[in-house]
């Protein structure tokens, strides 16, 4: 079923962008030593590629694809109990299910047992007016929310769905938006 992983990695002019949490989650998905990453990769082009790697502890195969980023100003919130996606799985099929419930907006925010999680493409942090907040439970472990826990720039807790009209900012975060703040200037401007 789900038997093929995928990695997908920021380049920026030949420089690769957090590759020991990209190496640590593909560790933690396979194994240790059976491919690595810094070893594989070998972009050409200049400019903002992303890296897709698809993989299992057979073979991989490496892409590189000009980026282009997906602007998301407005969430919908969506409920699913059943969704799973502790590992980045190649196949979408469950997310891109619930990403067809967005109706007028640009992405979902996933709600999972009362609690926040991620959308379908990213993390998510939420501003309090002193801290950022991510899920303590998101559907998957991102690679920039580990450098960003890591680096104390935000703090993991459990973030009720009821709750998130509470805070100042939302920012979604992944390996090829970093950190973004989205610009909308009320909660309720973002939650559709």
């Amino acid at each position: 079923m789900n038997s093929r992983f995928l990695e997908t990695i920021k380049i920026v002019d030949r420089e690769v962008y957090n590759l020991k949490y990209h190496q640590q989650r593909l560790d933690r998905t396979i194994g240790e030593g059976i491919v690595t990453l810094k070893e594989i990769i070998k972009p050409q082009d200049s400019g903002v590629l992303r890296c897709r790697i698809v993989y299992d502890k057979d073979s991989y195969s490496v892409e590189y694809l000009p980026y282009k980023k997906r602007e998301i100003q407005t969430l919908k919130l969506v409920f699913d109990d059943t969704v799973e996606y502790a590992q980045k799985f190649e196949n979408r099929e469950k997310l891109n299910t619930i990403l067809e419930k967005k109706e007028g907006c640009d992405d979902v925010l996933i709600v999972k047992d009362g609690l926040i999680t991620d959308t379908t493409i990213a993390n998510v942090a939420f501003f309090d007016g002193d801290i950022w907040l991510t899920p303590k439970q998101p559907l998957l472990e991102g690679t920039m929310r580990a450098k960003l826990l890591e680096e104390k720039k935000i703090y993991a807790t459990y973030i009720s769905y009821k709750d998130i009209y509470k805070f100042k900012k939302v920012a979604l975060m992944n390996a090829m938006i970093d950190f973004d703040i989205i610009t909308q200037d009320n909660i309720e401007d973002i939650i559709c």
